[in-house]
């Protein structure tokens, strides 16, 4: 049976990095010296305060196209498209380390 694959939101801690992002780009999604995820889809990169990027658009509604507010936790926010096993890999990285994107 295969995964289901489901939308996690993932705070990336360079957010230079996820300006670099677009709608239906492929990343690495990296955790001190390992990989999370590998090539996984970037389903939606909500606009930076200040404007610097522009709005992104999606096929489905659902997925968020306004501000990303980074509030005091810094970075930036994308959601990826990944199977469930590794939306919860993605969620335990991210408690124990800083999580970052190589683009593929």
């Amino acid at each position: 049976m295969a995964d289901e694959f489901v939308r996690a939101p993932v705070r990336i801690t360079d957010a230079g990095a996820v300006r670099l992002l677009r709608q239906g780009d492929r990343v690495d999604v990296l955790a001190a010296s390992r990989v999370v995820a590998s090539a996984v889809l970037v389903v939606a990169v909500p606009q930076q305060p200040g404007g610097e990027t522009a709005p992104r658009t999606s096929e489905r509604s659902d997925l968020p196209t306004g501000t990303a507010d980074s509030g005091t936790m810094g970075g930036a926010l994308i959601v990826l498209a990944v199977p469930r096993r590794v939306a919860a890999a993605l969620s335990g990285a991210a408690v124990s380390s800083p999580l970052a994107v190589a683009l593929c």
